[in-house]
C-alpha cells in the first residue's frame, strides 16, 4: 500500500516533532520533510513533491496564506491543510481562496488529524465546526427566501441536498450512505453542481453557497444531527 507523503510547516519546532510522531504510528502515513518558515515549505514542497502540506498561519518570511498560494501555483497534486491556533477571519477567508483543502485548529485530536488528512487526500474538504461557523455567519444577510428560490432556479432537489451535505463537512463516501447511492452517483452530482457554479472544488463550491446565502446556520446544523442520528 502507498503511503500518503506529508510535509508539516509549522515554525515551532516542538510542535512539529510532537504532530511527526503521533502520524509515524500510522503505517499508511510517512513525513518526507519538515519546514520551520514559508520560504523552505515552498521550496520542499517543489523538491518532495508531497501528497499533504499541513500548513500553519503564522510563518516567518512568508505566511501560510501566501506559502499556500504559491503552493499551489506549483501545478502539483499537493493538498494544503491548514492546523493552526488562530481562528481569524483575516486568515479564514484568503487562505481558502488561496486554495487550501481545509482549516483546522490546534485543539483537535491527533485522531481527528490523521481523519483529516485521509478526507482531503480523497478530494474532500473538512473544517473545524468553528471555522464553518464564521463561514457562514460572514455570509448571512440574504434573504432566505429570496437564497432558497434562488438556489432552486439553479441546482436540482438532489443537488441542493449534495450541497447541503457537503456544506455540512460530509465526505463523499457519507453521503452516499446517508442517501443510499453510489459513490460515482454523487461525484456526478457534485460534477454538475461545480458547472452550474462554475467553480471547480468542492471548497469553491462551498465558498459560493456561503456568498450567495443558500444555507442558514439552522440548516446546517440540522443536516450535522441528522448525520450522527
Amino acid at each position: 500500500m502507498k503511503k500518503i507523503t506529508i510535509l508539516l510547516a509549522e515554525d515551532h519546532e516542538i510542535v512539529r516533532q510532537g504532530i511527526r510522531q503521533f502520524l509515524e504510528r500510522e503505517s499508511d502515513l510517512e513525513v518526507v520533510g519538515e519546514a520551520s518558515d514559508g520560504e523552505e515549505a515552498v521550496r520542499l514542497t517543489k523538491e518532495f513533491k508531497p501528497d499533504v502540506v499541513i500548513m500553519d498561519v503564522a510563518m516567518p518570511k512568508l505566511n501560510g496564506i501566501e506559502a499556500t498560494r504559491q503552493i499551489k501555483e506549483l501545478h502539483l497534486r499537493t493538498i494544503v491543510l491548514i492546523l493552526t491556533a488562530y481562528d481569524y477571519e483575516e486568515y479564514i477567508f484568503p487562505i481558502l481562496e488561496a486554495g487550501a483543502a481545509g482549516y483546522l485548529l490546534k485543539d483537535m485530536s491527533g485522531r481527528e488529524l490523521v481523519n483529516a488528512i485521509h478526507t482531503v487526500r480523497k478530494g474532500d474538504s473538512v473544517f473545524h465546526p468553528v471555522v464553518a461557523r464564521k463561514l457562514l455567519e460572514n455570509f448571512r444577510g440574504v434573504s432566505a427566501t429570496d437564497s432558497r428560490r434562488e438556489a432552486s432556479d439553479i441546482l436540482t432537489e438532489r443537488e441542493i441536498e449534495v450541497l447541503k451535505m457537503v456544506a455540512g463537512g460530509m465526505s463523499n463516501k457519507d453521503i452516499a450512505r446517508k442517501l443510499f447511492l453510489s459513490i460515482h452517483t454523487i461525484e456526478s452530482h457534485l460534477t454538475s453542481i461545480f458547472n452550474k457554479l462554475d467553480v471547480c472544488s468542492r471548497i469553491e463550491a462551498v465558498m459560493e453557497v456561503f456568498k450567495r446565502g443558500w444555507f442558514t446556520l439552522e440548516d446546517i446544523s440540522d443536516q450535522r444531527d441528522s448525520d450522527k442520528g
